[in-house]
């Protein structure tokens, strides 16, 4: 008799680690406050896009998400603040140019929230390999699409089409050390 309680019990226990194991990932607001804290949130007008950004053979995603101040989760959560557009221009610190708020209210504190996946759960593994906040790009829209650089190499980048006044396109995209941006020139062109 005990052998037969034994069996159904391993006969449950195995039921109930496949239907676990089924279970599909749903990419919400508790998976971003885990990852970067409570002060990020998803940003439902831009719609997630995976992609290898770093070229390592495992899919990272990027997260369009309003943050109120993402220096406050740096340490805890273990990402990195990043200013890409203003390094470009000549300053990026993220501890002054994260004061650096843009015109229009509707983007203030609209960030790019990079994962870079690691293992068989890719970006939404419970230790990722890297995580970045990007800051300061005014986002209207957003791609990820191949991209060549100088040297002939292909990679992904993120296209962004800013919005603002000059109404630029430029792709963010990483060297192999750290994330660049680059102007395209005028949407309009």
């Amino acid at each position: 008799m005990s052998s037969r309680i034994f069996f159904f019990l391993l006969l449950a226990s195995c039921a109930a680690a496949q239907t676990a194991a089924q279970k599909p990932f749903t990419l919400n607001d508790d998976f971003v406050h885990q990852q970067f804290g409570d002060t990020c949130s998803i940003e439902s007008a831009w719609p997630p896009m995976v992609a290898d950004l770093n070229n390592d053979g495992v899919a990272d995603i990027v997260i369009v998400a309003r943050c109120k101040n993402p220096l406050l989760d740096e340490g805890d959560k273990n990402f990195k603040v990043i200013d890409p557009m203003d390094s470009f221009y000549g300053y990026g610190n993220p501890k002054i140019t994260t004061g650096f708020a843009p015109d229009d209210p509707k983007l203030r504190g609209i960030d790019l929230l990079v994962i870079h996946g690691a293992g068989p759960d890719a970006w939404h593994s419970t230790t990722p390999l890297e995580k970045f906040v990007i800051i300061n790009i005014p986002v209207k829209t957003l791609a990820v699409k191949p991209m060549k650089l100088r040297r002939k190499k292909i990679v992904n980048a993120i296209y962004v089409e800013e919005a603002g006044g000059d109404e630029m396109t430029s792709a963010v995209f990483w060297d192999g050390h750290k994330y660049r941006y680059t102007p395209l020139g005028s949407a309009m062109e």
